[in-house]
């Protein structure tokens, strides 16, 4: 699958990229989201990754506060990949904080990156910060005119916060590359909320987190419902309602229908979801699942060596629509 241009920038990345919020050493929240690995384990995960023809990872400050940006800059450098050989992106958490600090930290981001340079800073939250989204934006661009970041992007910006970014970013003469939202079968708000057409109107890439929607789209649960007792804590309250034995009841056809694709293209349930999300939105939309297993992170990858026809995609529209 070819690659994608990353907003109107000139640069290109894989539909498939690795979203690295268990690289944390269990230094913060994300531990009871996720499962926590070592550094051996995620240089393993990147280098299976790079092996199936990812070309980027997603990062942020907020991951173990800077843990996750340092282990994947080990892991990058284990690999044997150069500072500027891939794409890296990571995040500035706004919680109680200023626009001024955004100036300040930037060293720190760069520090833990290990030489590799910033191609996309996003706004991670468009709330909790001391300072307006302008302010914020502002700050963010003249990074960007001071080559400390190679382009800007937030995450999680309603259309109406996507519309202002790009406003005030294009008074600053800097455009806005992308915007980190969550998108998958079974949650397709982007579609209903405006920040599907508002992205493709102004040239803007979504990047989707949580593609596999904390794994219901893998039909790992749907095999084994005991297997959602094993889940981290948090993953077990965000995704409740689906995990419930009615949830999954619900959601049983589809993934039956997944599965049923997957035998037919000889692939999993999970690259089925991923590659329908990073062909049924056309090239709008790029996917940044997580790996805690080199396994895991290979068979993402995969997901860009086929594709769904025309009839498959419309089949599984049909099946997740009421679902979400």
């Amino acid at each position: 699958m070819k690659a994608r241009t990353l907003g109107t920038t000139d640069i290109e990345i894989s539909p498939i990229g690795l979203g690295c919020m268990q690289f944390t050493g269990g230094r913060s929240v994300a531990k009871y989201i996720v499962r926590d690995i070592g550094q051996e384990t995620v240089t393993a995960v990147v280098g299976a990754s790079l092996d199936g023809g990812v070309t980027w990872f997603d990062t942020a400050e907020m991951y173990g506060g800077g843990q996750s940006e340092r282990m994947l800059a080990t892991a990058l450098k284990e690999c044997g990949i150069a500072p500027g050989e891939v794409t890296v992106a990571t995040k500035w958490p706004p919680l109680g904080r200023t626009a001024g600090h955004i100036g300040r930290s930037i060293g720190s981001r760069l520090r833990h990156l290990g030489g590799h340079p910033i191609h996309l800073y996003q706004i991670h939250m468009p709330t909790g910060s001391l300072s307006s989204i302008p302010a914020q934006l502002r700050a963010m661009a003249a990074l960007q005119r001071a080559g400390k970041v190679r382009h800007v992007g937030v995450s999680n910006f309603s259309a109406r916060q996507m519309e202002l970014a790009h406003r005030v970013l294009a008074q600053e003469g800097v455009t806005l590359a992308a915007n980190q939202v969550r998108i998958n079968l079974l949650h397709r708000n982007v579609e209903r909320d405006g920040v599907l057409d508002t992205a493709r109107r102004l040239g803007v890439t979504l990047i989707a987190y949580s593609p596999l929607e904390g794994g219901i789209l893998t039909g790992r649960f749907h095999d084994d419902p005991a297997r959602v007792r094993d889940l981290p804590p948090m993953r077990r309250v965000f995704g409740h309602s689906r995990l419930t034995a009615k949830g999954l009841a619900r959601t049983a056809p589809l993934v039956a229908a997944m599965k049923d694709l997957g035998r037919a293209h000889g692939v999993s349930p999970a690259q089925v979801a991923l590659n329908w999300l990073i062909t049924h939105y056309g090239e709008t939309v790029v996917a940044i699942p997580g790996a805690s297993r080199p396994a895991q992170a290979a068979e993402a990858a995969g997901a860009m060596a086929f594709e769904l026809d025309r009839a498959e995609r419309d089949l599984l529209d049909e099946l997740s629509r009421p679902l979400t």
